[in-house]
Protein backbone atom coordinates (compact mmCIF):
# COMPACT_ATOMS: atom_id res chain seq x y z
CA UNK A 1 0.00 0.00 0.00
CA UNK A 2 1.24 3.66 -0.55
CA UNK A 3 2.06 6.15 1.53
CA UNK A 4 -0.85 8.27 2.10
CA UNK A 5 -1.87 10.97 -0.89
CA UNK A 6 0.73 9.32 -3.19
CA UNK A 7 0.06 8.69 -6.33
CA UNK A 8 2.54 6.07 -8.34
CA UNK A 9 1.11 5.20 -12.10
CA UNK A 10 3.05 4.00 -15.47
CA UNK A 11 4.16 6.10 -18.43
CA UNK A 12 4.83 3.33 -20.51
CA UNK A 13 4.97 0.03 -20.90
CA UNK A 14 9.06 -0.27 -20.73
CA UNK A 15 10.09 2.68 -18.60
CA UNK A 16 8.74 5.06 -16.46
CA UNK A 17 6.54 5.89 -13.62
CA UNK A 18 4.45 9.15 -12.49
CA UNK A 19 4.69 9.82 -8.89
CA UNK A 20 2.17 12.62 -7.47
CA UNK A 21 1.23 13.82 -3.78
CA UNK A 22 4.97 14.29 -2.90
CA UNK A 23 6.41 17.62 -1.47
CA UNK A 24 10.06 17.18 -1.79
CA UNK A 25 10.68 20.61 -0.17
CA UNK A 26 9.15 18.91 3.20
CA UNK A 27 11.56 16.22 4.79
CA UNK A 28 10.65 12.22 3.93
CA UNK A 29 9.73 9.88 6.35
CA UNK A 30 11.86 6.43 5.45
CA UNK A 31 8.68 4.80 3.92
CA UNK A 32 7.65 7.24 1.50
CA UNK A 33 11.16 7.18 0.32
CA UNK A 34 11.03 3.36 0.24
CA UNK A 35 8.48 3.35 -2.25
CA UNK A 36 9.93 6.38 -4.64
CA UNK A 37 13.13 4.48 -4.62
CA UNK A 38 10.90 0.93 -4.93
CA UNK A 39 9.51 2.57 -8.13
CA UNK A 40 13.11 3.32 -9.44
CA UNK A 41 15.01 0.50 -9.38
CA UNK A 42 11.78 -1.53 -10.90
CA UNK A 43 10.88 1.11 -13.72
CA UNK A 44 14.38 3.37 -14.55
CA UNK A 45 13.10 6.41 -15.05
CA UNK A 46 11.02 8.13 -12.79
CA UNK A 47 8.96 11.50 -12.55
CA UNK A 48 8.05 13.66 -9.66
CA UNK A 49 5.98 16.28 -10.69
CA UNK A 50 5.05 19.75 -9.85
CA UNK A 51 7.89 20.26 -7.16
CA UNK A 52 9.09 23.95 -5.91
CA UNK A 53 12.21 22.72 -3.84
CA UNK A 54 15.62 25.03 -3.30
CA UNK A 55 19.07 23.80 -4.57
CA UNK A 56 19.74 22.98 -0.45
CA UNK A 57 16.51 20.99 -0.99
CA UNK A 58 17.56 18.90 -4.20
CA UNK A 59 20.72 18.38 -2.54
CA UNK A 60 19.29 16.81 0.10
CA UNK A 61 16.56 14.55 -1.86
CA UNK A 62 19.88 13.50 -3.49
CA UNK A 63 21.73 12.07 -1.19
CA UNK A 64 19.02 9.95 0.06
CA UNK A 65 20.08 7.84 -3.37
CA UNK A 66 23.72 7.94 -2.87
CA UNK A 67 26.68 9.76 -2.45
CA UNK A 68 27.11 13.12 -4.77
CA UNK A 69 29.22 13.17 -7.76
CA UNK A 70 30.58 16.65 -8.60
CA UNK A 71 30.77 17.09 -12.89
CA UNK A 72 34.12 17.79 -13.93
CA UNK A 73 32.97 20.63 -15.78
CA UNK A 74 31.24 22.24 -12.38
CA UNK A 75 33.95 24.63 -12.39
CA UNK A 76 31.96 26.38 -15.04
CA UNK A 77 28.54 25.42 -15.04
CA UNK A 78 27.86 24.23 -11.21
CA UNK A 79 25.56 27.18 -9.22
CA UNK A 80 28.52 29.07 -7.89
CA UNK A 81 26.92 28.11 -4.55
CA UNK A 82 26.06 25.03 -5.17
CA UNK A 83 29.11 23.53 -7.06
CA UNK A 84 27.33 19.63 -6.58
CA UNK A 85 24.15 20.97 -9.45
CA UNK A 86 25.31 21.56 -12.81
CA UNK A 87 23.25 23.49 -15.22
CA UNK A 88 22.05 22.53 -18.16
CA UNK A 89 20.53 25.97 -19.88
CA UNK A 90 21.02 27.62 -23.63
CA UNK A 91 20.47 31.14 -21.74
CA UNK A 92 23.11 33.27 -21.33
CA UNK A 93 24.63 36.16 -19.18
CA UNK A 94 26.78 39.40 -19.93
CA UNK A 95 27.14 37.14 -22.90
CA UNK A 96 28.30 34.50 -21.74
CA UNK A 97 26.39 31.00 -21.72
CA UNK A 98 25.34 29.80 -17.29
CA UNK A 99 25.36 26.41 -18.61
CA UNK A 100 26.08 23.17 -20.89
CA UNK A 101 24.32 24.06 -23.66
CA UNK A 102 24.42 21.18 -26.23
CA UNK A 103 24.60 18.18 -23.71
CA UNK A 104 23.68 14.52 -24.74
CA UNK A 105 22.77 15.02 -28.26
CA UNK A 106 23.63 11.65 -28.63
CA UNK A 107 22.36 8.20 -26.72
CA UNK A 108 24.88 7.64 -23.86
CA UNK A 109 24.79 6.43 -20.39
CA UNK A 110 26.25 9.40 -18.23
CA UNK A 111 29.57 8.88 -17.32
CA UNK A 112 29.57 5.55 -18.32
CA UNK A 113 34.07 6.29 -19.42
CA UNK A 114 34.40 6.19 -15.49
CA UNK A 115 35.77 3.27 -13.22
CA UNK A 116 32.73 4.05 -11.01
CA UNK A 117 29.66 5.08 -13.57
CA UNK A 118 27.00 6.86 -11.47
CA UNK A 119 23.97 5.57 -10.28
CA UNK A 120 21.70 8.23 -11.29
CA UNK A 121 21.16 11.26 -12.72
CA UNK A 122 18.08 13.77 -11.44
CA UNK A 123 17.37 17.30 -13.20
CA UNK A 124 14.93 19.41 -11.91
CA UNK A 125 13.19 21.71 -14.81
CA UNK A 126 13.08 25.10 -13.82
CA UNK A 127 12.85 26.71 -17.32
CA UNK A 128 11.12 24.59 -19.97
CA UNK A 129 11.29 25.56 -23.73
CA UNK A 130 7.39 26.15 -25.20
CA UNK A 131 6.72 27.54 -28.79
CA UNK A 132 2.60 28.63 -28.84
CA UNK A 133 1.86 26.47 -25.81
CA UNK A 134 4.20 23.00 -27.40
CA UNK A 135 6.37 22.23 -25.06
CA UNK A 136 10.14 21.61 -26.70
CA UNK A 137 13.46 20.26 -25.25
CA UNK A 138 12.24 17.04 -24.53
CA UNK A 139 14.43 13.63 -22.95
CA UNK A 140 14.21 10.08 -24.77
CA UNK A 141 15.36 7.08 -22.90
CA UNK A 142 15.74 3.48 -23.93
CA UNK A 143 15.63 0.56 -21.54
CA UNK A 144 18.75 -1.59 -21.44
CA UNK A 145 17.21 -3.81 -19.87
CA UNK A 146 14.40 -4.53 -22.34
CA UNK A 147 16.62 -4.54 -25.30
CA UNK A 148 18.80 -7.09 -23.33
CA UNK A 149 15.61 -9.51 -22.40
CA UNK A 150 14.69 -8.99 -26.51
CA UNK A 151 18.18 -10.71 -27.51
CA UNK A 152 17.79 -14.02 -28.57
CA UNK A 153 19.23 -16.07 -27.10
CA UNK A 154 22.47 -17.13 -28.88
CA UNK A 155 23.78 -13.34 -28.69
CA UNK A 156 23.02 -13.46 -24.97
CA UNK A 157 25.43 -16.34 -24.70
CA UNK A 158 27.84 -14.69 -27.65
CA UNK A 159 28.16 -11.34 -25.29
CA UNK A 160 28.50 -13.36 -22.02
CA UNK A 161 31.46 -12.25 -19.74
CA UNK A 162 32.58 -9.31 -22.63
CA UNK A 163 34.21 -6.38 -21.47
CA UNK A 164 33.50 -2.77 -23.88
CA UNK A 165 36.61 -0.74 -23.58
CA UNK A 166 35.41 2.76 -23.24
CA UNK A 167 37.30 6.02 -23.51
CA UNK A 168 36.51 9.47 -22.64
CA UNK A 169 39.53 10.75 -24.26
CA UNK A 170 37.97 9.57 -27.78
CA UNK A 171 34.00 10.75 -27.31
CA UNK A 172 32.95 13.64 -29.38
CA UNK A 173 32.17 16.51 -27.25
CA UNK A 174 31.02 19.94 -28.15
CA UNK A 175 33.55 21.45 -25.78
CA UNK A 176 36.82 19.91 -25.59
CA UNK A 177 37.89 18.54 -21.94
CA UNK A 178 41.43 19.67 -20.52
CA UNK A 179 44.67 17.39 -20.08
CA UNK A 180 43.95 17.16 -16.37
CA UNK A 181 40.43 16.27 -17.19
CA UNK A 182 41.64 13.27 -19.57
CA UNK A 183 44.06 12.20 -16.87
CA UNK A 184 41.72 11.75 -14.70
CA UNK A 185 39.26 9.42 -16.42
CA UNK A 186 41.64 6.95 -17.91
CA UNK A 187 40.17 4.03 -20.90
CA UNK A 188 38.49 1.63 -18.39
CA UNK A 189 36.47 -1.97 -19.18
CA UNK A 190 33.06 -2.71 -18.40
CA UNK A 191 31.00 -5.76 -18.73
CA UNK A 192 28.47 -5.46 -21.83
CA UNK A 193 26.11 -7.48 -20.15
CA UNK A 194 25.94 -5.77 -17.05
CA UNK A 195 24.33 -7.15 -13.37
CA UNK A 196 21.85 -4.15 -12.17
CA UNK A 197 23.60 -3.85 -8.83
CA UNK A 198 19.74 -3.41 -6.57
CA UNK A 199 17.51 -5.97 -9.16
CA UNK A 200 19.98 -8.39 -10.30
CA UNK A 201 18.30 -7.80 -13.80
CA UNK A 202 20.55 -7.98 -16.98
CA UNK A 203 21.45 -4.62 -19.03
CA UNK A 204 22.91 -4.07 -22.02
CA UNK A 205 25.59 -1.57 -21.10
CA UNK A 206 27.27 -0.08 -24.05
CA UNK A 207 26.52 2.31 -27.24
CA UNK A 208 28.31 3.77 -29.98
CA UNK A 209 29.93 6.96 -28.60
CA UNK A 210 32.24 5.77 -25.73
CA UNK A 211 32.61 1.99 -27.04
CA UNK A 212 35.75 2.17 -28.15
CA UNK A 213 36.34 -1.52 -28.63
CA UNK A 214 35.61 -5.31 -27.25
CA UNK A 215 38.51 -6.75 -25.08
CA UNK A 216 40.37 -9.76 -26.61
CA UNK A 217 38.26 -8.76 -30.45
CA UNK A 218 39.54 -7.42 -33.25
CA UNK A 219 38.76 -4.00 -34.57
CA UNK A 220 36.46 -4.47 -36.98
CA UNK A 221 34.22 -7.46 -35.53
CA UNK A 222 34.19 -5.41 -32.37
CA UNK A 223 32.79 -2.44 -34.09
CA UNK A 224 30.04 -4.53 -36.62
CA UNK A 225 29.25 -6.00 -32.81
CA UNK A 226 28.86 -2.08 -31.11
CA UNK A 227 27.06 -0.83 -33.59
CA UNK A 228 24.26 -4.16 -33.91
CA UNK A 229 23.95 -3.74 -29.93
CA UNK A 230 23.68 0.15 -29.90
CA UNK A 231 21.07 0.08 -32.35
CA UNK A 232 18.72 -2.84 -30.95
CA UNK A 233 18.93 -0.81 -27.61
CA UNK A 234 17.45 2.12 -29.18
CA UNK A 235 14.60 0.29 -31.09
CA UNK A 236 10.68 2.52 -30.59
CA UNK A 237 9.68 -0.83 -28.70
CA UNK A 238 12.37 -0.19 -25.97
CA UNK A 239 11.96 3.83 -25.36
CA UNK A 240 10.19 6.54 -24.03
CA UNK A 241 10.18 9.80 -24.39
CA UNK A 242 9.47 12.15 -21.78
CA UNK A 243 7.99 15.86 -22.23
CA UNK A 244 9.09 17.97 -19.66
CA UNK A 245 7.05 20.22 -17.31
CA UNK A 246 8.24 22.97 -15.24
CA UNK A 247 9.11 21.79 -11.62
CA UNK A 248 9.40 18.00 -13.15
CA UNK A 249 12.35 15.86 -11.25
CA UNK A 250 13.04 13.34 -12.88
CA UNK A 251 15.81 10.73 -11.75
CA UNK A 252 17.04 8.25 -14.35
CA UNK A 253 19.08 4.85 -13.63
CA UNK A 254 22.11 4.97 -15.61
CA UNK A 255 22.53 1.10 -15.46
CA UNK A 256 18.83 0.27 -16.37
CA UNK A 257 18.85 3.48 -19.02
CA UNK A 258 20.25 5.24 -21.96
CA UNK A 259 18.91 8.64 -22.60
CA UNK A 260 18.71 11.51 -25.13
CA UNK A 261 18.42 15.03 -25.39
CA UNK A 262 16.36 16.31 -28.53
CA UNK A 263 17.51 19.26 -28.99
CA UNK A 264 14.37 20.59 -30.79
CA UNK A 265 14.84 24.40 -29.43
CA UNK A 266 16.85 27.76 -29.08
CA UNK A 267 16.59 31.37 -28.07
CA UNK A 268 14.15 32.73 -27.44
CA UNK A 269 12.64 29.33 -25.84
CA UNK A 270 14.95 28.96 -22.58
CA UNK A 271 15.75 25.68 -20.63
CA UNK A 272 17.56 25.54 -17.75
CA UNK A 273 17.52 22.44 -15.65
CA UNK A 274 19.60 21.92 -12.73
CA UNK A 275 21.45 18.48 -12.80
CA UNK A 276 22.59 16.20 -10.00
CA UNK A 277 24.46 12.63 -10.42
CA UNK A 278 24.14 10.35 -7.87
CA UNK A 279 27.46 7.95 -7.34
CA UNK A 280 27.66 4.35 -8.29
CA UNK A 281 29.28 1.14 -8.17
CA UNK A 282 31.65 -0.71 -10.08
CA UNK A 283 29.52 -2.65 -13.03
CA UNK A 284 29.91 -6.77 -12.97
Amino acid sequence: MNSAGIAIRSLGPVAATEITGIDLAQPLDEQTFAEIETAFNQSGVIAIRDQKITPAQQIAFSQRFGEIEVNYNSGKYGLPEHPEIYRISNITKDQKPIGSRRTGENWHSDMIYSARPPRATMPHAIEVPELHGLMLGDTAFANTSAAYDALPESMKLHIDGMEGIFDFASRTRSEAPDAATVKRYPPVQHPIARTHPFTGRKCLYMNRDDCTGIAGMPREDAEALIVALSDHVIKPEFVYRHKWREGDVVIWDNCTMQHKAILDYDLPQRRLMHRMTIAGSVPV
